[in-house]
């Protein structure tokens, strides 16, 4: 009886856990049925997934519907940047105040002490000049006995305008038309700006025949631009500097000029001969700094034989003896010696140079 019970009692123990074994291979079919209708299979990203592919490529990795939904939701959710929080905690920036009014200048090291010691001294009022009343009519005359400014001007245009009628009265229409569109002049000549050294001393009839260029000193540094227009674009054969007796720029160059204007003391500064040297001698040597400067600028023409350059001086006061107002060539290409020259011009060679013997 009692072997019998038992066997009942096992067979009942059976029943009961393959009851449980049906329910649980139930349920688990169940899920696996789930994610057919609402899971997506996992995809592993990268090389991963390629290898995973190769080794089980009819393999898929099915996760229950839940779970599949919130991890397609975490990635399609854009990821939000990451905050880096400082170790230490810092204060508060401090509040600046706006300047107000113009942005404070900037001073050199040592401006506040030397502003101070200016404040610190007192200043003397400067005594306004007066000036000195002359009415436009006075009859005072100048040092030259020139009488006023007014009368100055009113005679300078009035002898201007008269001798400009005269010149119209002894030419025609005929004279301009020969140089009307073109002018065609024989010499480029330098001279002194000075108003007693004018182109009738060398030529009576100076309008289209020679190109004029003026300076202080008759130098080329002075007007570089001009000397070469007048060689090398209107092609004149002759180019000579003409210096002058009693020439003010010699006076000033040979001596202090350091308080004359800076545009004057630029002109000076070319010029180059000694301090202290006699004005005529100065003027001289002046005259032959030009020329060598000149037969260095225009070698091209000068070794071509198309161009002579020649230093002259205008002696109006007859310091060299040769009679006052007479205009002695004291350069002919380089050659300084009167008695060379003499003879190079009696030949009619001058386009022989110093340097070609």
């Amino acid at each position: 009886m009692n072997k019998t019970w038992q066997i009942r009692s096992l067979q009942a123990a059976v029943i009961l856990l393959g009851g449980g074994l049906l329910v649980t291979v139930a349920q688990a079919e169940e899920k696996a049925a789930a994610p057919a209708e609402h899971g997506k299979p996992i995809v592993l990203p990268g090389k991963q997934a390629a290898s995973a592919a190769a080794e089980a490529p009819t393999k898929t990795i099915v996760l229950p519907g839940k779970l599949a939904a919130s991890m397609a939701a975490a990635r399609a959710k854009p990821k939000e940047p990451e905050t880096l929080q400082p170790e230490v905690k810092q204060g508060a920036a401090p509040l600046l105040k706006a300047p107000v009014g113009p942005s404070p200048e900037v001073h050199a090291p040592g401006a506040a002490v030397h502003e101070a010691r200016r404040a610190a001294k007192p200043r003397r009022a400067k005594a306004k000049p007066k000036a000195v009343e002359r009415k436009p009519e006075e009859s005072s005359h100048d040092e030259h006995g020139h009488g006023s400014e007014v009368q100055q001007v009113r005679a300078a245009v009035t002898t201007i305008l008269h001798d400009n009628s005269d010149y119209m009265a002894h030419h025609n229409a005929t004279y301009f038309k020969t140089f009307a569109d073109k002018q065609t002049p024989r010499a480029t000549v330098v001279t002194c700006s000075d108003s007693r050294v004018q182109s009738e001393v060398m030529d009576k009839s100076a309008v289209n025949d020679l190109f004029m260029v003026r300076d202080i000193g008759n130098q080329l540094a002075t007007a570089e631009g001009s000397v070469e227009y007048g060689v090398r674009h209107l092609h004149t054969p002759l180019l000579i500097f003409v210096g002058h007796a009693a020439c003010g720029a010699i006076k000033a160059a040979s001596a202090d000029y350091s308080k004359l204007e800076p545009a004057i003391r630029k002109e000076l500064a070319t010029i180059n001969i000694p301090q202290g040297i006699d004005p005529t001698d100065g003027a001289l040597l002046n005259v032959n700094n030009q020329v060598e400067s000149a037969i260095l600028k225009f070698s091209g023409e000068v070794e071509a034989g198309h161009l002579a350059i020649l230093g002259a001086f205008y002696d109006f006061r007859n310091d060299l003896r040769q009679g006052a107002g007479k205009l002695i060539i004291t350069n002919l290409n380089g050659e300084t010696e009167p008695g060379k020259i003499r003879e190079l011009m009696k030949q009619g060679q001058y386009f022989k140079y110093s340097f070609m013997r």
